[in-house]
């Protein structure tokens, strides 16, 4: 099934019985589009994501200082409370969420149980392998030569809670933003809404609701490098509207360690080369540097 009205972003079965190549469509008319969907029938079983948010909800419970053990594998990767920018939100990170080992090292900052270990491995597998199918079917809705063109980019977790009050009511929870990798997917608070994402074309921002037993697929900064343009870097905030706490769990499939260009099936004489090559950690310095979070970092580094 797929719906697309008054503004909604489109719900991709992932299961639905159609050719590959009709679903495959779907999923590159949606990120050209939105720059965001919802997937149902994912492989994510539900039981898992489940188990993963309240696991994650009782690290968030662990003294501080134990929560400042998750330090810095790269910048910005470890753990934050709250702070000027984003008063309301505190953070686990996660680099290399793939690697059993990575996780293991995470778990073992937190005095994360051994049943928690576990549900973060499959949770972590889990979602790098629905981030990377989903990469694959873009690459074969566009027809290209390699379509495993992502094999060996890092991938990254992030754990978020919201502390919303009543005084947070309206105000954001979360700055207005890109994400710097190439696909995020999104495990939203089922009962808690705030997240909204831009429309391109109006300029309007709009809600990604709840929607139980549904992921979030939210298309980065590396996507639009890689594609030359055409898939939409799209810029998402989260608005407190009520006074509770929230909960989100993103998994990101961040972008390659060396310098990347497009293939040469996005560039001919209608579509010339945008994009400088570049690599995730060089855009996401650029990001850091200037101060340029919400897409706008890519202006630098487009050809003259």
């Amino acid at each position: 099934m797929m719906a697309e009205t008054g503004g909604v972003i489109p719900t991709i079965d992932l299961e639905e019985v159609i050719s590959d190549k009709t679903l495959n469509q779907k999923i590159r008319e949606a990120s050209e589009r939105w720059g965001c969907f919802r997937v149902m029938n994912h492989g994510v079983s539900l039981s898992l994501m489940s188990e993963m948010k309240k696991t994650i909800m009782d690290l968030f419970e662990r003294p501080h200082e134990v929560k400042v053990r998750n330090t810095d594998v790269l910048l910005g990767i470890g753990y934050r409370a709250p702070y000027d920018i984003n008063p309301y939100y505190e953070t686990f990170g996660l680099y290399d969420m793939a690697s059993p080992q990575a996780v293991d090292t995470f778990c073992d900052q937190l005095d994360a149980s051994a049943d928690q270990r576990e549900i973060m491995v499959k949770y972590a597998k889990s979602t790098d392998g629905l981030a990377k199918d989903l990469a694959r079917r873009l690459a074969e809705s566009y027809g290209l030569a390699e379509t495993d063109f992502f094999k060996g980019w890092p991938s990254q977790l992030r754990i978020n809670k919201y502390h919303f009050k009543p005084e947070a009511v309206g105000k954001l929870g979360f700055h207005l933003h890109t994400d710097s990798g190439f696909l995020t997917i999104l495990q939203a608070d089922e009962n808690v809404g705030g997240l909204e994402a831009m429309d391109n074309a109006s300029g309007k921002f709009f809600p990604i609701s709840p929607m139980p037993n549904t992921l979030a697929i939210i298309l980065g900064d590396m996507a639009t490098i890689w594609s030359n343009g055409r898939l939409c870097n799209v810029k998402h905030r989260v608005q407190c509207n009520e006074a509770t706490e929230r909960f989100s769990i993103a998994s990101f499939l961040l972008g390659p360690t060396t310098d990347m260009e497009p293939p040469s099936e996005f560039v001919d004489a209608e579509h010339p080369r945008l994009y400088k090559p570049i690599s995730h950690e060089g855009i996401r310095d650029i990001r850091t540097i200037k101060k340029l979070v919400d897409g706008e970092a890519l202006k630098l580094i487009i050809y003259e």
